[in-house]
């Protein structure tokens, strides 16, 4: 069975040379990967955000700690189902239970049935799953209520010498982190003897959105070879840059200068591939979630004498972290909608497995514009049965679209694997 499966939502774009190729060389790419998942850790579990422009189809964001399982279609369950399974095996594979750390923000009812939902896999797979809580205000256990009426019980953590548990002694083998550390590395999680997954520093309290980047570039460019294309189709352009203050206007001249030569080399791709859209480029706090401190650019001067509520927005992102250094990225158009709102394709991953996705739509955004903000809604990918792509089939046609999209999914994903192991404080 493939994990890729077949998406039954109309969808029309434009037809892609790339989807042709990605299609074309369907046994040698799904071989290519097998190897790398032999060489390479898989990621526990992963959402990427993709942007397909006709021309191109890229990831623009990848995220370790996805927060919207209630987002995917229910019929679909057994995917997830199967890849948790996997996933668990692989670490221990004589767990029980899993104790699954959530975020600290209780009163987001969507993200907690998000977390409902992560339960209802884990359960499905055989596992007892209960909810530890890292939040202070948690001191004894809590029920919360989620978007859809479901109840979850939150328990305080607790360090017993270097394993984490419940006050009843509830102590499993394998700790499910769906918290994104944003506010730094909690002294209750460092040095454990249990299997914390994803890794601490896997967390945005050390993970840079530029060292992800790096690794796709690696990735993207062996796979551009593999099946013949020029890898800036399925990679977008990037740059870092550091030294910022926005309150105190310091590095403006330094980001004008970085965003201009971003946009001049876009112009010459754009230039060679006869493309007649103004290039613009995003720019995004290097480390953070939540579609907080970004802005979308077409001009250096755009970037020069921000506004206070600009300043403000991009200083700052979630737990109220600083931006000091961002990612100057290519922007890639979304020629993608759902009852003509702006979408964005969004896939999930368990273990090295598509377990899933949904379009992010916003009705008052536009094909330039970062989609994740408040306002947007989510429409899920709906699923004929699991199988492989239909090769006879034309490249846009709906099974092999959400093939491709898959395939270039599990490139961010293996670019995650490389990103691990680079930035692993206990390697070698």
């Amino acid at each position: 069975m493939s994990p890729v499966p077949h998406l039954a939502t109309a969808l029309t774009g434009p037809l892609h040379e790339l989807e042709s190729r990605i299609l074309a060389a369907q046994p040698q790419i799904e071989h290519w990967f097998r190897s790398q998942w032999h060489a390479h850790a898989t990621p526990f579990y992963g959402s990427v955000d993709l942007r397909n422009s006709g021309f191109k189809l890229a990831p623009v964001d990848m995220n370790l700690f996805p927060g919207g399982h209630n987002n995917l279609n229910p019929e679909f369950l057994p995917l997830a189902v199967q890849a948790a399974q996997s996933a668990v095996d692989k670490v221990c594979p004589e767990a029980r239970s899993i104790l699954l750390i959530p975020e600290n923000h209780t009163r987001n009812t969507f993200y907690l049935q998000n977390v409902a939902t992560l339960v209802h896999i884990f359960e499905q797979a055989g596992l007892k799953v209960r909810l530890g809580s890292l939040n202070p205000e948690i001191t004894e256990p809590t029920e919360l209520v989620t978007a859809n009426g479901d109840t979850l019980t939150l328990e305080p953590l607790e360090r017993r010498g270097n394993r984490v548990a419940l006050a009843d002694g509830f102590n499993p083998c394998v700790l499910l982190l769906n918290n994104d550390l944003s506010a730094g590395i909690p002294d209750m999680l460092k040095n454990l003897e249990q299997t914390l997954l994803p890794p601490l520093h896997a967390g945005w309290a050390v993970r840079r959105k530029t060292h992800h980047f790096e690794a796709y570039n690696r990735v993207s460019d062996e796979f551009a070879r593999l099946i013949s294309i020029d890898p800036w189709t399925i990679n977008p352009y990037f740059a870092s840059c550091g030294g910022l203050d926005f309150h105190a206007r310091t590095g403006e001249e330094q980001l004008a200068e970085t965003v201009s030569q971003m946009l001049d080399k876009i112009r010459r791709k754009y230039r060679e591939y006869g493309i007649d859209n103004d290039p613009f480029v995003i720019v995004k706090a290097d480390a953070g979630t939540y579609g907080m401190g970004v802005m979308s650019v077409k001009s250096p001067d755009e970037v020069i004498g921000l506004n206070r509520k600009a300043r403000n927005k991009m200083s700052v992102v979630k737990e109220g972290l600083e931006v000091s250094e961002v990612i100057v990225q290519e922007g890639v158009y979304t020629f993608e909608t759902v009852n003509e709102a702006v979408a964005e394709p969004v896939v999930y991953m368990m273990d090295r497995y598509v377990i899933g996705g949904f379009y992010r739509v916003h009705t008052g955004r536009g094909i330039d514009e970062n989609l994740n903000a408040p306002g947007m809604h989510f429409v899920p990918l709906s699923f004929e049965t699991p199988c492989l792509p239909d090769r006879k089939g034309l490249p846009d046609c709906a099974p092999n679209r959400f093939y491709a999209y898959g395939v270039i999914s599990r490139l961010a994903l293996l670019a995650s694997a490389l990103e691990l192991e680079a930035t692993d404080p206990d390697a070698e």
